[in-house]
């Protein structure tokens, strides 16, 4: 065989790979990942939403409680809602029985079409706010992350959850309404596996989303989140974004970010600075390098910088 022959052929089963994916279309390539007994992470990017992510930036659960599977947010696609429900099946046979939606951010409940014959729960101020923002989120999303949205319809969860304790198979489950990140934020606390899903109130090297959020709430709740992580003895503590596991505190993270963050804007309203000026100021360290930069924080200071010029104006 020519070395031209060789190259050709080649190139030829280099197309045909390519084809052949493209018919297939994209995939998550999904990966459970036990961080205790009976308990499931699917890790996301720590990164800005993006179509080389598939706009997979969350870290989605599951957790076998012996009398079905409880599934954690179901990402930000229908697609990522059917390649969830088919990493689970490698893990455990046992069916799905309960879909919590932690809170209204898309990439929390935007899988949920995969989950139509369980139907998805979540607090009623995210079932609203989920209605009530789900077609804009989808226009944004099909913008950004196009053919990996393919099919998907925003379908907020129908069935409302009340906070509280219960026992779903041998797991002890407690679930706990938050506010400050958005208006109704769901942690569940595993009792039973010491595992903590604290949704978005906690990000671990990550710059904080905060399109629904109110700092001076979102402080509190992160004190409150602390007390009652140390009181459960949890050994885990699962961020909805930035890495699922890691040595550093996500909830003190947070909480720093926000003070740094709060600190900046108020400073900077008081020596009449403008939104461009603030923009352009150095980012310190370790923010800097945390994933969501600099989108997310031009995000974060675009939002709440108004209010703190406003605030200054008056005083």
């Amino acid at each position: 065989m020519s070395w031209l022959t060789q190259r050709l052929s080649i190139l030829l089963c280099l197309a045909l790979v390519t084809a052949l994916a493209r018919a297939q279309g994209p995939d998550y390539h999904l990966a459970p990942r036990a961080v205790a007994p009976d308990v499931w992470v699917l890790e996301g990017a720590n990164a800005d939403f993006s179509a080389g992510n598939g706009c997979n930036i969350i870290n989605t659960g599951f957790i076998d409680t012996g009398d079905g599977v409880l599934v954690i947010n179901t990402g930000p696609s229908k697609l990522y809602g059917e390649q969830q429900r088919a990493a689970i099946r490698t893990v455990t046979s046992a069916p799905v029985r309960w879909v919590f939606n932690l809170n209204l951010h898309p990439d929390y409940f935007f899988g949920n079409q995969a989950y139509a014959d369980v139907g998805a729960q979540a607090l009623p101020g995210t079932i609203a706010g989920a209605q009530r923002e789900g077609e804009a989120y989808a226009d944004n999303l099909y913008r950004i992350c196009g053919e990996w949205m393919q099919n998907t319809v925003s379908t907020p969860a129908t069935q409302p959850l009340t906070p509280g304790t219960r026992t779903l198979g041998r797991h002890h489950i407690e679930l706990i309404r938050f506010d400050g990140h958005t208006d109704d934020d769901l942690v569940l606390v595993d009792r039973t596996s010491g595992v903590v899903f604290a949704g978005g109130l906690a990000f671990r090297d990550r710059i904080p989303t905060a399109p629904h959020a109110n700092i001076e709430h979102w402080l509190a709740s992160l004190d409150r989140l602390q007390k009652i992580v140390a009181d459960s003895g949890a050994r885990v503590l699962i961020p909805s974004h930035g890495p699922a596991l890691g040595k550093a505190d996500a909830i003190a993270q947070t909480r720093q970010y926000l003070l740094w963050l709060d600190a900046r804007m108020r400073h900077a309203a008081e020596e009449g600075r403008d939104l461009a000026e603030v923009i352009a100021m150095p980012v310190d360290a370790p923010y800097a390098q945390w994933g969501g930069m600099p989108a997310e924080y031009l995000r974060n200071v675009t939002r709440f910088y108004p209010r703190y010029e406003s605030a200054a104006l008056v005083r």
